[in-house]
């Protein structure tokens, strides 16, 4: 087959999947109410989003000041190992009957996808969040592709997510820069935003804070208190006071609140992502009075013996990044390994880290929280971080659920 050829099969098995994907689309549309609790909170200029898959879960929360619904791999996983998707995927195999058969896999992972954030867009009315596959993380043209497809599918509700690697900072930009809304994920510092909002002038940056806690306590280097607040507070600043500057507008998202009492800690950020459960117990405990907090200083708890840990690295910007930062929004570099390379000329290897292939083994097999333990020797010297250690776990953690969706895809197509 040429590539003529090539292209025209690609272009044909688009069209099916794209007819496919809202064949038969029934959702019945959900107004919700307005509610006061979240009006006070919306009040404080912080945008209200729902962080679920789960179509009745979101529905039993959702109100008229909620504005769109996130997914990502590990909620859709959630939703497809339900085995509610199980005929949909059967009847998928032949719209992609063309591909070999990893590609179909993938190809059905997509529109799972595509049709799980169809449900919720037609259902709530609002924007919803969806995620690339990861096999696409360190690809640009796979990023672009996949990407520009969701896009195409529902470009007045779809905000394309794509994760924190060097290739995904390029293939953002390029999205961007042709009219796609991005989510860049994977996010867990303010200098990772000040360098993704320079370089790849997004929609939206995130924050992950209850792991930032979660790190510190697991490791014993704190009690966690504060401190993922602390970096929210720096990131929203820094991310503010760029977009100020610049003809494009980016956001700051709190993303994935692990308690309530962060409704009220955190008022004023741009967005807040809120799994259900967190919703809920805020709306029964909290008194509903919302005022914009965005200018604290919370107080972190850093244990005498995590002096060397370079937990500061969750809100301090030191000019090394400004640099980074400046120098690769003058000029995108083409590949993922020259950024890379870049990095490490202006002294910031420890956000683009070299891993040997039992490193990469420690960051799957250790979950979404890295043993500290493991890697003390390389933070000291500078070569990694711990906001980086969790943006590599946290892609490894999608990773793994991704594989597992992929896993029941393939079972069901053969």
């Amino acid at each position: 087959m040429n590539f003529t050829s090539i292209l025209e099969t690609m272009a044909d098995i688009n069209t099916r999947i794209s007819d496919f994907v809202w064949k038969n689309l029934s959702e019945k549309h959900v107004t919700g109410k307005s509610d006061p609790f979240w009006e006070s909170l919306l009040n404080t200029g912080t945008e209200l989003w729902l962080d679920t898959g789960d179509v009745e879960e979101a529905e039993a929360n959702w109100a008229t000041e909620m504005a769109a619904l996130t997914t990502n791999n590990s909620l859709l996983n959630n939703e497809i190992q339900k085995g509610i998707y199980d005929i949909f995927i059967s009847e998928a195999k032949s719209v992609v009957r063309d591909l070999p058969q990893e590609e179909r896999v993938k190809e059905i992972a997509f529109i799972l996808n595509a049709r799980h954030a169809l449900r919720l867009a037609s259902k709530f009315g609002g924007y919803v969040s969806v995620e690339l596959h990861t096999d696409t993380a360190h690809d640009i043209k796979a990023i672009q592709n996949y990407g520009r497809r969701f896009h195409d599918i529902c470009p007045e509700q779809f905000i394309i997510k794509v994760p924190y690697t060097a290739e995904g900072l390029i293939g953002a930009r390029l999205l961007k820069d042709s009219g796609v809304k991005i989510n860049f994920t994977l996010g867990f510092s303010a200098r990772e935003n000040v360098l993704v909002t320079r370089v790849s002038r997004p929609d939206y940056v995130n924050v992950f804070l209850g792991r930032i806690g979660a790190y510190m306590i697991n490791n014993k280097l704190g009690d966690g208190s504060g401190a993922g607040e602390k970096a929210v507070i720096s990131s929203q600043n820094w991310v503010t006071g760029l977009t100020a500057e610049n003809p494009w507008q980016t956001k700051q998202i709190a993303a994935s609140l692990r308690n309530y009492t962060q409704l009220e800690l955190l008022a004023g950020v741009d967005v807040f992502t809120m799994p259900p459960k967190v919703a809920a117990a805020g709306h029964k405990e909290l008194s509903g009075k919302f005022s914009s907090r965005t200018h604290e200083n919370y107080d972190v708890s850093i244990f005498d013996s995590a002096k060397d840990a370079h937990i500061e690295t969750f809100w301090e910007v030191d000019n090394k990044v400004l640099k980074l930062s400046e120098r690769l929004a003058g000029k995108i570099p083409a590949t993922g390994p020259e950024l890379i390379h870049i990095a490490h000329e202006e002294g910031c290897e420890d956000m683009f880290p070299s891993l040997t292939k039992e490193e990469k083994g420690f960051i799957a097999s250790d979950g979404k929280i890295p043993v500290h333990a493991r890697w003390e020797k390389k933070i000291s010297e500078g070569k990694i971080a711990p906001d980086t250690l969790l943006t590599l776990a946290g892609l490894a953690s999608f990773t793994a659920d991704q594989e597992m969706l992929d896993k029941r895809i393939r079972n069901i197509i053969e």
